[in-house]
């Protein structure tokens, strides 16, 4: 690199003896106005400065004249908790031919600028490092800013961290609710068979009392001395007495009466496992149907007895989802449709595949959403349910769930006949919406 006309030694001269109008004037006085202090320094040793531009006494409050004198001046001037870094790094520039670095910079008043400093190492023509351009500009207020947004942005995080949590109280409550306005139909669910098999008991415990008492008549005859006819009319007589036949027939009725109530609980609580997922809060890959059924388990005595379930299920693959928090959103729904329905009704559930979706459709033939309304449905804490009938989160809730899988909950309803919801989920959701520890639940 090669100055013919003009060296920065020569940009020192003071601004009286610089000829207005000529290349070096021009320069001097684009050095003395550029933003950026423009300064050269030697290329070894303490990397003494040889020349600043003048307006490093505007930015710093040095005279330019000071800091060429101080062989020591610039390192002398970093903040000592940047000054290790580019020390250790400043050899690179021989090898790089360039480097930049951000540091806090003394100035005349004791405070600290920040400063970013772009240097440039200038060979001769034969390759030998003849010296070092360096640019050193005033970044305070950008560092300021950027210390401001990122404190704005961890606010914002911790904000977002409390919304969250408010999200995940608030889908807990309703869940809660939702299941506490179920808890009697389940626990009639149970004590429906759990009633009848402590009967079966009851009755199966006299029978083995008789059936005992016949083992001891048995067991007295044959030790009388009676020849074989006496004994076999008196086994007869035993038998008809306790009419053993009947014993037989009954106690297969039931124990199989109680085998079936018995699976019917256990079925209950399964499903109510299966329902809630316990210990299992991480995506995972779910049969949807299989979700539908369990929730109608929990559901079924909420809507037996009001509606007619119509089923018509498609081809669905497995898709990666928060099993436990869309069971949450199906009951959302079937709930909803059972308390539609003032008498008899159908609540239908259809679901189906297309184009990489997955969609399940819950309609019921109930009173319908009022035209006004349905813009506001998804609203926290809108309901047109009498005081006592529900939270209000319940469709909010499920809209953020679905929203979460990346799909979307669509409403379609006509007053007097009938509403449907459909929920649209991606059989492959986006990779940042599923966690790394998917399982193959």
């Amino acid at each position: 690199m090669q100055f013919e006309d003009f060296s920065f030694s020569d940009a020192r001269a003071p601004a009286a003896s610089v000829v207005p109008g000529t290349s070096q004037g021009r320069l001097q006085y684009l050095l003395d106005n550029t933003p950026s202090i423009i300064y050269c320094t030697v290329p070894s040793g303490d990397f003494k400065m040889t020349f600043v531009s003048n307006n490093a006494l505007n930015v710093l409050g040095y005279h330019p004249d000071d800091m060429v004198a101080d062989p020591n001046f610039w390192f002398d001037h970093i903040h000592p908790d940047d000054a290790p870094g580019i020390f250790s790094s400043l050899a690179q520039i021989f090898v790089q031919g360039a480097r930049a670095y951000e540091y806090r910079f003394r100035v005349s008043d004791g405070s600290y600028l920040w400063m970013h400093d772009s240097l440039r190492l200038v060979r001769d023509e034969h390759g030998v490092p003849c010296e070092v351009i360096g640019s050193l500009t005033d970044i305070t207020e950008r560092k300021r800013m950027e210390a401001m947004l990122q404190a704005r942005g961890e606010e914002q995080q911790r904000l977002i961290s409390k919304l969250q949590q408010a999200h995940e109280q608030l889908l807990q409550a309703e869940k809660m609710a939702s299941i506490g306005q179920l808890a009697a139909g389940i626990a009639h669910e149970i004590n429906n068979p759990i009633g009848f098999v402590n009967s079966n008991m009851s009755s199966l415990q006299a029978y083995v009392a008789t059936l005992f008492d016949v083992i001891g008549q048995y067991e007295a005859a044959m030790g009388q001395q009676i020849d074989g006819a006496a004994l076999a009319a008196r086994v007869a007589q035993v038998r008809q007495q306790a009419d053993l036949a009947y014993l037989q027939s009954d106690m297969a009725d039931l124990l199989g009466e109680s085998m079936d109530g018995l699976k019917r609980v256990r079925d209950i609580v399964q499903a109510l496992k299966d329902f809630s997922h316990v210990g299992e809060s991480n995506w995972q890959v779910a049969d949807l149907h299989a979700g539908l059924d369990t929730t109608l388990n929990i559901v079924g005595n909420e809507l037996k007895y009001k509606a007619r379930i119509d089923k018509q299920y498609g081809q669905l693959p497995p898709i990666a989802c928060l099993a436990s928090q869309l069971n949450q959103v199906f009951m959302n729904l079937l709930v909803n449709a059972g308390q539609a329905i003032s008498g008899d009704g159908v609540i239908s559930i259809r679901t189906g595949h297309l184009d990489g979706w997955i969609w399940v459709e819950i309609g019921d033939t109930g009173a319908g959403i009022a035209p006004e309304h349905l813009h506001r449905i998804f609203e926290p804490f809108f309901t047109t349910k009498a005081v006592g009938s529900g939270t209000g989160l319940g469709l909010s809730l499920s809209y953020g769930i679905v929203n979460q899988h990346g799909g979307r909950i669509e409403v379609a309803s006509e007053p007097g006949r009938g509403t449907r919801f459909t929920v649209r989920l991606p059989v492959s959701p986006p990779a940042s919406l599923v966690q790394s520890g998917l399982t193959g639940g």
